[in-house]
């Protein structure tokens, strides 16, 4: 009898010259990671499956578009992910992500204009994090070339330019940062490869690169379920519901990234409040996120994210936020959005200190009992005038 692994690879092989058959086995991988989603190491109930089947739909979507479209480092061309679709590994609520796929001996050319974009990281990555070989191999900020919203964009990366290209790289990538979330033009990119002879158009993709191409597209949507979801029981099962444990660095992550987690279990008429020093820090943030699958709660229709421009901070110049079901009327509530559990993300980037939140967990209808008497506090109106300009700035900065 055939092992299974030894099985399946030869199947691989033997699909190589075949469009048909390669198409195929694509299709059975994805209704197997389809099917993964029933077992025990996911979330039982129908709703949260309904929400499994659309993350697996999402990878899909990504990484066929990243394997199949963004393969060839001669031309590249930045792909958009973590966006309000394509969300995997925790993105951030304020970022737009960018990748495009590079190769160590080349040169490229990275052109745009900031427009309101207030930073970025530029990133030289050899893989993603939920990939066997990953890792920062160098990171570089708008503000470190001396860029601000408004200005033109010209970085060299490789061989002679501000950005090193080293071995082992496989990606650069951009996360974009909009502190500030205003109905505005938002940043763009474009790279391109200075040493490939574009004057020749690029061959049509023969079959055994198809196959090649579709398998690495399955084995990113393959790894990245799996993966997070993976990340997220662990982390929970190493922490205890609603305390935030010690906010930490990511080896091999960015530099200037401070993360802190907090799993919450919330009934329906609890609170969790979570409370820090103001950190001194160009930037801090607290947002919600889905347990098995790591993406944002929407932060389209509900305020699941704020960040250092949009807190209020009290009078002793502490930051206290709400994590409920109901609005309780305050300014720095983010909405639990149906979830009894989910997590709580702390980020705090380029930061003399990180603080740990502290939390605690109270009735909702007895919050004035533990939050100052100068608490900012709004009504239904004000609420629903916030959210109109979150949803415009995600027009805007999505171009939806």
């Amino acid at each position: 009898m055939i092992p299974p692994r030894l099985e399946e690879a030869e199947s691989r092989v033997a699909a190589m010259g075949d469009p048909d058959r390669s198409w195929q086995e694509t299709c059975d991988r994805l209704a197997v990671v389809g099917k993964s989603l029933t077992g025990p190491d996911f979330p039982g109930t129908e709703v949260d499956q309904v929400d499994g089947v659309l993350h697996v739909a999402e990878q899909t979507l990504c990484w066929m578009g990243w394997s199949l479209f963004h393969a060839d480092p001669r031309r590249p061309v930045f792909q958009r992910q973590n966006d309000l679709i394509t969300q995997w590994g925790g993105p951030n609520a304020d970022n737009v992500y960018r990748h495009a796929r590079v190769e160590p001996g080349r040169r490229y050319r990275i052109t745009g204009r900031m427009h309101s974009c207030e930073e970025f990281v530029l990133a030289v990555r050899a893989g993603f994090m939920h990939q066997a070989t990953w890792g920062t191999l160098v990171e570089i900020t708008g503000t470190d070339l001396g860029l601000r919203p408004g200005d033109d964009i010209d970085i060299l990366v490789g061989d002679g330019g501000q950005v090193p290209l080293p071995d082992g790289a496989l990606t650069v990538s951009i996360r974009e940062y909009y502190f500030d979330w205003q109905e505005d033009e938002p940043a763009n990119f474009v790279i391109e490869c200075l040493d490939a002879d574009t004057t020749v158009p690029a061959e049509r993709t023969d079959p055994s690169e198809l196959a090649s191409r579709l398998s690495e597209a399955v084995d990113g949507v393959e790894v990245s379920v799996e993966y997070w979801n993976r990340y997220m029981r662990e982390h929970r099962e190493a922490h205890v519901d609603n305390v935030f444990a010690p906010t930490f660095g990511l080896p091999k992550g960015l530099d200037a990234a401070r993360y802190g987690f907090c799993f919450w279990d919330l009934g329906p008429d609890d609170a969790l409040v979570a409370e820090i020093p103001r950190p001194v820090a160009r930037y801090w943030a607290f947002q919600l996120y889905e347990l098995a699958w790591f993406e944002l709660l929407d932060i389209t229709e509900r305020q699941t994210s704020l960040n250092h421009t949009q807190l209020a901070v009290d009078a002793d110049d502490r930051i206290r936020i709400v994590v409920s079901h109901r609005d309780p009327g305050v300014a720095n509530w983010l909405d639990a959005a149906d979830r009894r559990h989910g997590m709580l993300h702390f980020r705090c980037f380029w930061a003399d200190e990180a603080p740990t939140p502290q939390t605690q967990i109270v009735p909702i209808d007895d919050l004035a009992s533990v939050l100052p008497s100068d608490t900012v506090r709004i009504d239904t109106a004000t609420r629903a005038d916030t959210m109109t300009a979150r949803r415009r700035h995600l027009a805007w900065r999505f171009r939806t």
